[in-house]
């Protein structure tokens, strides 16, 4: 992804200042930080309205690879932000594992409700979170659970974008700005197909294996033992080199998928969602 040539516009500023004095008004805050674009870009700003009175929260949990948890700490160690960290258990809670159409619902609300007792033991009564304005075009029942518990969502009130917060990231030094979109690791499953600690493990080295083959933006649906990859067009040709088919080939059924496909439409946010629409 390449903004270099990008600047940041007037009105982008004038949404950074509206968001400073939000913050700031709030007098503290618990943000839900998963080191995506979103939500380092809601805390750094928060970290600069609220200084020491902004916490950062965040849970380990099999649905998120351990390189996003890293990244998560090295933030916060360089920012001097205090983090807590939380083990998250998804896969308990009931309905949960079975996949049903509310499952980002179940499991958003798990989530803040733990995030909630960490800032009352903190004192803080403020949460918020990081989704934007083009949340809003998505099928997205977590963010029911996040207007029904009174997480405030300070990007999209004010009217951000992920085009917004990505030049702005830029503008503020951030080395999120070019980071490609990530969604937890369960919405790679088909509506109704269990979700387990195993097939979980099976995506994520797949897609590891695809960022370490140098596919920025990308994805690995699992549908039974089938891997569906979603990459950029323009890198269809070279998914087609031999060298590196073969090696996605062995690798991929050694993870246990026993088909590889790639998606002919390329990479796109909610995919999943697409049989919502059909009334699937």
């Amino acid at each position: 992804m390449d903004n270099s040539n990008k600047e940041v516009t007037l009105e982008q500023l004038k949404k950074y200042d509206e968001l400073k004095k939000m913050l700031t008004d709030f007098g503290s805050a618990a943000v839900s930080f998963s080191g995506g674009v979103d939500s380092t870009f809601l805390l750094f700003v928060a970290k600069k309205a609220l200084g020491d009175k902004v916490i950062a929260v965040t849970s380990k949990s099999y649905l998120f690879p351990q390189r996003e948890l890293n990244e998560a700490k090295e933030f916060c160690i360089k920012n001097k932000i205090r983090h807590f960290i939380f083990e998250s258990e998804e896969l308990k809670i009931e309905g949960f594992s079975q996949n049903p159409k509310n499952r980002c619902y179940l499991c958003k609300h798990e989530l803040f409700e733990k995030i909630i007792k960490i800032a009352e033991d903190e004192g803080i009564d403020t949460i918020l979170e990081g989704s934007n304005l083009d949340d809003n075009g998505d099928y997205r029942p977590g963010l029911q659970a996040v207007a029904k518990l009174g997480i405030k969502s300070p990007l999209r009130s004010i009217g951000f974008t992920k085009e917004d917060i990505r030049a702005l990231s830029r503008y503020l030094g951030l080395p999120t700005w070019e980071k490609p979109s990530f969604a937890c690791l369960a919405s790679r499953f088909v509506y109704g197909e269990t979700i387990t600690k195993e097939k979980l493990g099976m995506v994520d080295k797949a897609e590891q294996l695809l960022l370490d083959l140098g596919f920025d933006q990308m994805r690995v649906r699992i549908h039974g033992n089938m891997a569906r990859i979603e990459i950029m067009p323009e890198e269809f040709d070279k998914m087609m080199k031999d060298d590196v088919r073969n090696q996605i080939i062995s690798s991929f059924k050694e993870f246990g998928f026993t088909y590889i496909t790639m998606d002919l439409i390329g990479y796109r946010t909610g995919s999943m969602n697409e049989v919502l629409n059909k009334g699937v």
